[in-house]
């Protein structure tokens, strides 16, 4: 596991599209949903600061570091060699999305005092759609970088420093719920399943079965 986490040296396009293209998916998402875009508040003085020290904070402290090394580094390896790619996916998914249900009793998941059962209702569907979401990202590019630890943390942290951006809008159903970033990246997550027959890169040989190896190249 240690290899995996420093297996830094994968092709620029992946570092490209996590830093920047996650984000871009996740506007395309506020962009959809009606009133949405016309409530932005605009950049703070001093954002792009803000932006990469939250990124940081988020990589080291939040959840990425703590979450992959079960998530990526230990349990999506030996569920893909025992029941290939999406099966795997899909299971972690679901195993993923009901390991945060306690946010929903916090602040985390909108909930605390005050808070009905409805949202339970409204959002834990929204966020599991959100984490399959995710989950078929995460695995798409775990495949094609080698299986590299470091490269999923790096994602999970650009997936949840866009907090940042999102506050940034007044709308409610951008404040209020994860339906903004679930169709973003479900949309995303959709092309990649249909571009790649749900493969998601994986290989059956033995080379690929082993999480130390792999293909590193920007592909399906």
């Amino acid at each position: 596991m240690k290899k995996r986490f420093r297996r830094f040296k994968v092709s620029w396009p992946w570092y490209a599209f996590i830093l920047f293209g996650i984000p871009l998916v996740m506007m395309l998402g506020i962009s959809i949903l009606p009133g949405a875009l016309a409530s932005f508040q605009g950049f703070p003085p001093g954002f792009p600061a803000k932006y990469i020290i939250y990124f940081v904070i988020v990589f080291f402290g939040g959840g990425p570091l703590g979450e992959e090394i079960g998530w990526r580094g230990f349990a999506l390896p030996r569920m893909q060699a025992r029941y290939g790619a999406l099966r795997a996916t899909l299971l972690l998914g679901v195993l993923w999305t009901f390991w945060h249900l306690p946010h929903f009793l916090t602040t985390a998941q909108r909930g605390g005092p005050g808070s009905s059962l409805s949202l339970l209702y409204v959002n834990l569907p929204i966020f599991l759609l959100l984490v399959m979401s995710i989950a078929v990202i995460m695995t798409w590019v775990f495949n094609h970088t080698k299986g590299s630890l470091f490269i999923a943390m790096l994602l999970h942290t650009s997936i949840n420093t866009f907090s940042l951006i999102l506050a940034l809008f007044s709308a409610p159903i951008v404040t209020r719920t994860d339906l903004p970033v679930a169709i973003g990246l479900g949309i995303l997550a959709i092309a990649i399943l249909i571009f790649t027959g749900g493969k998601l890169g994986y290989q059956t040989d033995k080379e690929q079965i082993q999480p130390t190896i792999g293909n590193n190249k920007f592909t399906s």
